[in-house]
């Protein structure tokens, strides 16, 4: 473990190993100790006004790992009278699930008592799993709460999905892992300088457990160290030796260096302002085409915890503003990365972002769809508003022939080349050129038939 002594890792794991997981001992007994989810348990959350009423139905809890969906599933079962059975869809059978539903059934039957299934990682259960869900769950006679990371539209069958409500679990805030946090320093005994949390708190992508598991380990680490010093303290006053006057033995502190060997990665400087710098340093790195500077700037951000939704979304502003026209296939790399973000998430969606990012700083690049709307928007917000020409208004309606409306429109797909020569711009602006293509936008027949007498402008 890199910052940490063979024998202070030796000691940190006997720690970890004599004692159930943090995030286990610290699991919220009530929903106003619930940190973040604030759209779903705030006091006008739907959650919270569910359960408020006990009106709790068949839900599905979507989200992605670290977000308390574990966690939920347990409070609305402690704050319901019905009784509480969990499976994992990792490993249970149909057998499992017909169990389940026949104890419900007897429970209900002698007692009265409904039953909550929580089953987690529920999009593991396949097709005649789920299926075998469906009649217990629309009778009755179990509430079902389904946990999963992934996109229930694509792993949760419809019947079981439609007859289920949907919620969606966010990542935690730094706001939020920050007061997690703080919770797990206090919950344990310690203390934490502002660097250790910050650095916890940029590693930890949104994840609760994460974070709570990685300060466990800082804390078990500052502990070593701290029994350490102590074990040299007493050898040297067994010694016989004068123990400096400033020496002190304090309780368990975790420092940056603890957070960083827990986590084991390298801290990076990086506040406000180098979230900033190094998004325009990777974002000039891709206009320039160097993607092996590219790639270092996304291997930057990522470790520092950047989060990978704001990367996916300036790969797609990239896409169109430096790529453009030149490989318009450009901006569908940079989609289908934004989306596998969402859909696979960190570790692995930063191969998605590398794929991205290697195509757009390796292909050809063209910002004149870009300039061009640029200059229309400054004569749309500078110059009076044209009148759309007649022929171009709408004249499918009643009397718009006798208003002149689409008179005289020529249809372009009547004409053998799929074009022809008519006006659809405001007369006042008709000899305005918004779209000025380079050499590499690939459309000069498009450019001759607009101007003969107009070369192709020069590389942007």
């Amino acid at each position: 473990m890199s910052g940490a002594s063979n024998l202070f890792a030796a000691a940190a794991e006997e720690r970890l190993r004599s004692r159930s997981p943090l995030a286990d001992r610290m699991r919220p007994t009530s929903l106003d100790d619930v940190v973040g989810q604030e759209h779903l348990l705030g006091e006008q959350g739907p959650l919270r006004r569910l359960l408020n009423v006990d009106r709790l139905a068949s839900v599905i809890l979507w989200g992605p790992a670290g977000t308390g969906k574990t966690t939920l599933a347990r409070l609305l079962a402690t704050a319901s009278a019905k009784n509480f059975v969990q499976l994992s869809a990792v490993n249970a059978t149909v057998k499992d699930v017909r169990q389940v539903i026949a104890d419900a059934e007897e429970r209900l039957g002698a007692h009265g008592q409904g039953t909550i299934l929580f089953l987690d990682e529920v999009h593991r259960f396949n097709k005649a799993q789920q299926d075998a869900l469906l009649p217990a769950v629309e009778s009755g006679v179990i509430t079902l709460i389904g946990a999963t990371t992934e996109n229930p539209f694509f792993e949760v069958n419809g019947p079981l999905r439609s007859r289920s409500t949907l919620f969606r679990l966010e990542p935690l805030d730094d706001d939020a892992v920050t007061t997690l946090l703080r919770r797990g320093i206090e919950f344990e005994g310690a203390t934490a300088s502002d660097e250790a949390i910050d650095h916890l708190v940029s590693r930890a992508v949104g994840d609760g457990r994460q974070a709570l598991t990685t300060l466990e380990t800082a804390v078990a680490l500052a502990d070593a160290r701290r029994q350490e010093v102590e074990a040299a303290h007493r050898n040297q006053l067994d010694a016989g030796a004068q123990a400096p006057a400033t020496t002190s033995i304090t309780g368990i502190e975790v420092t940056l260096a603890d957070a960083e060997a827990a986590s084991d990665l390298k801290a990076l400087r990086y506040g406000r302002d180098e979230h900033y710098d190094v998004i325009s340093a990777f974002i000039k790195s891709i206009r320039g085409s160097d993607p092996d500077a590219a790639l270092y700037w996304l291997a930057r951000m990522i470790t520092a915890g950047e989060d990978p939704r704001f990367l996916a979304r300036r790969l797609v502003i990239s896409a169109s503003e430096d790529v453009g026209m030149a490989d318009p296939n450009a901006l569908t790399v940079a989609i289908g990365a934004a989306r596998a973000v969402d859909y696979v998430g960190l570790p692995e969606a930063g191969i998605n972002l590398a794929h991205a990012t290697v195509h757009l700083a390796t292909a050809p690049k063209s910002n004149s769809a870009y300039k061009g709307f640029k200059e229309a928007m400054s004569d749309v917000q500078r110059e009076p508003a044209g009148e759309v020409p007649l022929h171009l208004r709408d004249g499918s309606y009643r009397g718009a022939e006798s208003l002149g409306h689409g008179v005289g429109y020529r249809y372009p797909h009547d004409y053998p080349e799929g074009w022809v020569d008519q006006g659809y711009i405001p007369e006042e602006l008709a000899s305005r050129r918004y779209y000025r293509p380079t050499l590499r936008d690939g459309v000069e027949e498009w450019t001759r038939r607009r101007d003969d007498d107009a070369p192709l402008g020069e590389a942007d």
